[in-house]
């Protein structure tokens, strides 16, 4: 067995195995409005990672998917019940450690699959750059499908809207329930240089948002998931085949 996800695989197949490039896809347990699943991050980003990997794989990379994270930074939205939330400190020391054990077995390349808005990985790059031998990437979907889509793809917000809903419907339609679907509307910042964006704050989802959504979701078909998906998860792959493929030397990445 060489499947492509370490959760799945035995020592027996992975004590001489060689990798080059590590995933480690990170989501969330947060209410995705009415509905999508609390898991729904968790559950897109582990699939895209997981074709990602095995299409990489079949294009002679050597990539292996580590188990997500299922918990993400969700202090906004912790007067919804049961969001888990993690800070971001602790996420730089289950990387840190993660990395670590990376580093010692041999593996000094890793993708961070982030599927979570809430989830900042920046600092994480710059905290530990140096400090490891491991070289770090961030890849967020949603952030770079956005810019190939055609108008009627566009999403009507960010969080559970029709292109979430779309992809939700694509993989795991037995977990959505559209017939409670409510529009996403939210409400107006009073302070004009948040409206326009070029002030940020952390947004309050109970003040924000009436059921954890921001975006109207009602548009939503499995068609579109499926073409969304797809792009993503093409993305993924062969940034995990180029990388694979990359020596690191003294200049890397440069």
């Amino acid at each position: 067995m060489n499947s492509p996800n370490l959760e799945e695989c035995n020592y027996a197949t992975m004590k001489d195995r060689q990798i080059e490039v590590a995933v480690l896809p990170f989501g969330a347990t947060e209410p995705h409005s009415l509905h999508l699943p609390y898991g729904n991050d968790t559950l897109t980003v582990t699939a895209m990672a997981q074709s990602a990997c095995k299409k990489a794989n079949e294009q002679g990379a050597s990539v292996l998917l580590l188990p997500s994270m299922p918990y993400g930074v969700d202090t906004n939205l912790m007067a919804f019940p049961f969001t888990m939330n993690c800070s971001p400190s602790t996420h730089l020391a289950l990387m840190q450690d993660l990395i670590d054990s990376l580093e010692h077995h041999g593996i000094h390349k890793l993708v961070i699959a982030n599927g979570h808005g809430g989830n900042e990985f920046g600092f994480i790059l710059r905290e530990l750059f140096g400090a490891t031998s491991v070289f770090l990437s961030v890849y967020e979907w949603w952030k770079t499908v956005v810019d190939n889509l055609s108008p009627e793809y566009q999403p009507t917000g960010d969080h559970a809207d029709d292109m979430e809903t779309s992809i939700s419907l694509y993989l795991f339609p037995h977990l959505v329930d559209m017939s409670v679907a409510d529009d996403g509307a939210t409400k107006s910042c009073r302070l004009e240089a948040v409206r326009k964006g070029y002030v940020k704050i952390t947004r309050p989802w109970h003040l924000l948002t009436r059921n954890a959504g921001v975006g109207d979701p009602r548009q939503a078909t499995a068609k579109k998931g499926e073409k969304i998906f797809n792009l993503a998860v093409d993305q993924l792959a062969a940034y995990l085949v180029e990388l694979s493929a990359a020596e690191i030397d003294e200049t890397f990445p440069y």
